[in-house]
């Protein structure tokens, strides 16, 4: 039996469902949801040992779901489909951009960017910015950009990704705004 959630078509509805891939239920994050279980996860079995291996065991699994709720906000602040628009609409305004370039040959960039902020929470830009580079090569795909030319797109859209995570994390964050609802290019001192 088909299900009519996951079987409507969703970019003339709502492009920014972000639909889960089996139920089709809005605002699925499985890597953010992931990130936050596993460490969470950790965090409370080991809280948790002190009440020997039960105690672990429930530390575990209540660190997990809590982690996995906290995990899944974060990724939630940043919207592939969102970030893809304001790149598209926005790259040609930043001061690395060359002129005859188009976007399609900095997208990957930028999407490097904002994926790996939200694989790496708790490591900034220069912290993660090795393993950013050493595996470019992999990830950029037929993208014809050096590392070196990456490099300043990769930021951007990373440091844009870290706002919104931020903005959604606190406690302000449920105003009814969007972070980045306004749509302006960042400023970033270089």
């Amino acid at each position: 039996m088909k299900n009519p959630r996951k079987d409507r078509d969703i970019t003339s509805e709502n492009p920014d469902r972000n639909p889960d891939p089996i139920t089709g239920t809005p605002g699925a994050h499985p890597v953010g949801t992931g990130i936050g279980a596993a460490g969470a996860g950790a965090a409370g079995a080991a809280i948790g040992a002190v009440g020997g291996p039960a105690g672990a065991a429930v530390g575990a699994v209540i660190g997990a779901v809590a982690g996995g709720l906290v995990g899944k906000g974060v990724a939630e602040a940043v919207n592939p489909s969102e970030e893809e628009s304001y790149w598209r609409e926005n790259y040609k305004t930043r001061p690395y951009v060359e002129d005859d370039w188009t976007y399609e040959e900095y997208a990957p960039a930028y999407r490097y960017g904002w994926e790996s902020c939200c694989t790496n929470p708790d490591k900034s830009f220069d912290e993660a910015e090795g393993d950013l580079q050493r595996d470019w090569e992999q990830r950029k795909g037929e993208c014809k950009l050096s590392w070196d030319q990456a490099r300043d797109a990769t930021r951007d859209a990373w440091d844009r990704a870290r706002q919104r995570q931020a903005a959604a994390s606190s406690p302000s964050a449920n105003t009814g705004t969007r972070p980045g609802q306004e749509n302006r290019p960042m400023d970033r001192p270089d």
